[in-house]
Parts: structure tokens; C-alpha cells; sequence
């Protein structure tokens, strides 16, 4: 059960990454992994590479991902079978009847009470939740894009003006009419309607100036993991101008998501111009991204070049607009930080919610404060 689940952890690590990594093939991972020695490094990496990799452009992302989930684990390595044991087993357990793990899986991050695939990738990337994003190498990117790929995003539901049959307030007089055919038109029972419920949207406005670069990579990480959980999500990122990258971040694929809005956006790591960019999306974009009082997430560190009084009309238009409006903050938690600037000064008093995105245990914090939103503002 423990080589099942570590391979069902290594699959998820590949599908979070972009790969197409389908549960048949772990299963016969599984099943092909028992014939090998789980000690020898190149021999699991060939076994997994054969099954799990279709395409040679998916190699460099295999082998980095192999790498790094190999080197989280190095204490995991099985003890080396003693003489006389029977190393040909299929179970690979102990004396004890305790499973071993795969090399680089530590026994303690796969406990055998937990149900088959259960995701330890948030125990993997404990050593992570509290470093800064700015300072993440390639493979810890990796496994944070991992972890935020496991995280809900559920920001409530909204009250539509459509009626349905239902517990509610309202006598649906028309069931009641069709039903009194039956009883020779006489009302037996008085059904009721009540609101059609809809899962409440999201909108996702990202900050990708030069000041922002440090942050923009693993942002782009985080709404596109949101943008694969949640339907109703519609996502821009600016700079000096604003630019829709709903339709790029649709795809599975984290590394082709990522080059497509790199090709869409005209001003990356230019200046930052929020005001204007919160304007374009009022004007534009207002009936298809703001309809349904939506929750809007603004991910920006507040330098802005335009005018204070712009970006304090703009927020307040959006927070009428909007269910709950919160600004996400990479600086919020760095030494000696406060929102000093003029715009943010100017704007802060209609945000909801000022919270820190600088971290794996921010985030985390920000799936969970989502999902206890209350009904009303």
C-alpha cells in the first residue's frame, strides 16, 4: 500500500506539472515497480520514464521532477535485505510487517492508516510553507506547484433570480395547478420554490510589473492552479495595460499555459499603472468578468505611477461591484514593511481584506479564508 501511494504522490506531482499522466499507467507503475530493486536509483527512474513519459518534449520537466522528488525523500532509502532474505518478494515488507517505502519517501509522510491516495504533497513541502516565492529554485517550484494544485478554492454560492422547485418562501402555484389535475382539481399538497443557487464567482487580477518579477512566476503557478478547480474564474494580469488570460490558462498544462500568456501580454515587467488597468476592466470587460458580484482577488505590491485619486475611484467602483474585494500583498510579512505608498494609502479604506501572498502557508491561509466567506458582505 505504501508503494501505491507514493507512486500515486509522484503521478499527481507530474499532472500538477502539465504532463498527461493517466491512472492506468501508475497502476502498472505500481505493478512493474515490485520487479525492480526499489534501491537502485537508475533503475526506478527507467521504469518510470517508460510508462509515464509520451512525448520528448515532456522529458526535461520527467527528469527534473524525478530529481527533486528523489532528493525530498533521501531518508526513505530501504534498509538493504539481510542474508538469507528473500529479496524477490512482492510485499518488500520487514519482519515486522511493516511496508517499506520507495527510496526518498520516508514511512512517517506515508502512514499506512491513511486511505490509498491520499496527496502527501503538502507534507512534502513543509520545509517550504514559510520560504518567500522570490527565493524558490526550479525544483521547489515544482513541488509548490504541486501543493497549491491540491488546495480548494470555494468561494461560496449567490441566490440567482431564477425560481425552482425547492424548500422555500413561495407557493409554486404552477406545480400546484399541474399536480390538481390528478385530484380532480383540488390542491392537495402546496409545493414551494426558492432561489436557484450558483457557485459564486471568481476574478483574478495579477500584478506583472517589473517590481512584481520576483512573484509573477509562482503567481502565475497559483491562478492557474485556481483557474483548474473552480469553473466561473476569469483571470487578467497588467502592467501599464490590462490583458485578459482566461482562454491561456484553460490548458492542463502549466508550461504551455505559462509561454501562452507570456505571448499574450504585450508589457510584461514594464511599469505599473493599476487605476488604469482596474479602469479597463470596468469598461471592458465589466459585463463578462463582473457579472454575478463576483469575488475579486488583486494581487499587486501597491507601486503604482498613476494617480492616487484614480486608483482610489477605481477600487471603490470595483469593491460596488464585487461580493468581497481583497488585495493580496507579497510584501505584507517582509522586514519593516507598511503601506506607505499614496495609492495604496488611497485605496485600502474599500478593501475588504488585506492579506499577505508571499508564501505556500499565505495561500493555504487564502484557500481557507475563502472558504468561509459569509453569504453578505
Amino acid at each position: 500500500m505504501a508503494l501505491l501511494d507514493n507512486v500515486l504522490v509522484f503521478g499527481r506531482l507530474l499532472r500538477a506539472l502539465g504532463l498527461e499522466v493517466h491512472v492506468g499507467r501508475l497502476l502498472d507503475l505500481a505493478e512493474a515497480l515490485q520487479h525492480v530493486d526499489l534501491a537502485a536509483r537508475a533503475d526506478v527512474y527507467h521504469t518510470c520514464r517508460a510508462l509515464l513519459v509520451h512525448r520528448r518534449e515532456d522529458l526535461g520537466m520527467f527528469d527534473r521532477a524525478f530529481d527533486a522528488f528523489w532528493r525530498m525523500h533521501a531518508t526513505g532509502v530501504p534498509p538493504e535485505p539481510q542474508p538469507g532474505h528473500d529479496s524477490g518478494r512482492d510485499d518488500r515488507a520487514s519482519n515486522t510487517g511493516r511496508p517499506v517505502a520507495l527510496p526518498g519517501v520516508a514511512l512517517d509522510d506515508a502512514s499506512t492508516d491513511a486511505p490509498s491516495g491520499v496527496l502527501q504533497t503538502w507534507s512534502d513541502a513543509r520545509t517550504l510553507a514559510h520560504k518567500d516565492f522570490a527565493a524558490f529554485t526550479l525544483d521547489e517550484m515544482a513541488l509548490a506547484r504541486a501543493a497549491l494544485d491540491q488546495l480548494t478554492w470555494t468561494p461560496g454560492t449567490r441566490r440567482t433570480r431564477r425560481w425552482v422547485h425547492g424548500r422555500g418562501p413561495r407557493v409554486d402555484l404552477r406545480r400546484a395547478l399541474a399536480a390538481s389535475v390528478r385530484t380532480g382539481g383540488d390542491v392537495v399538497t402546496v409545493p414551494t420554490r426558492r432561489r436557484r443557487l450558483r457557485p459564486r464567482p471568481l476574478v483574478l487580477v495579477c500584478d506583472i510589473s517589473g517590481s512584481m518579477d520576483g512573484y509573477a512566476r509562482v503567481l502565475l503557478h497559483f491562478v492557474h492552479a485556481v483557474a483548474r478547480r473552480h469553473r466561473r474564474v476569469e483571470a487578467f494580469v497588467f502592467s501599464t495595460d490590462l490583458t485578459r488570460v482566461t482562454r491561456e490558462l484553460r490548458t492542463s498544462r502549466l508550461d504551455r499555459a505559462v509561454a501562452d500568456v507570456a505571448r499574450a501580454v504585450p508589457d510584461w515587467s514594464g511599469g505599473t499603472r493599476i487605476g488604469d488597468a482596474l479602469r479597463q476592466l470596468r469598461v471592458v470587460w465589466r459585463r463578462r468578468a463582473l457579472r454575478g458580484r463576483p469575488v475579486v482577488l488583486l494581487v499587486s505590491d501597491g507601486w503604482d505611477r498613476g494617480e492616487p485619486s484614480v486608483l482610489c475611484d477605481e477600487v471603490a467602483r470595483l469593491q460596488r461591484n464585487s461580493h468581497r474585494l481583497m488585495w493580496l500583498n507579497p510584501l505584507i510579512g517582509t522586514l519593516d514593511y507598511a503601506p506607505l505608498t499614496r495609492g495604496l494609502q488611497a485605496a485600502l479604506p474599500f478593501v475588504d481584506d488585506f492579506l499577505p501572498v508571499r508564501t505556500l502557508a499565505n495561500l493555504a491561509d487564502l484557500a481557507l479564508h475563502l472558504n468561509q466567506l459569509p453569504r453578505r458582505r
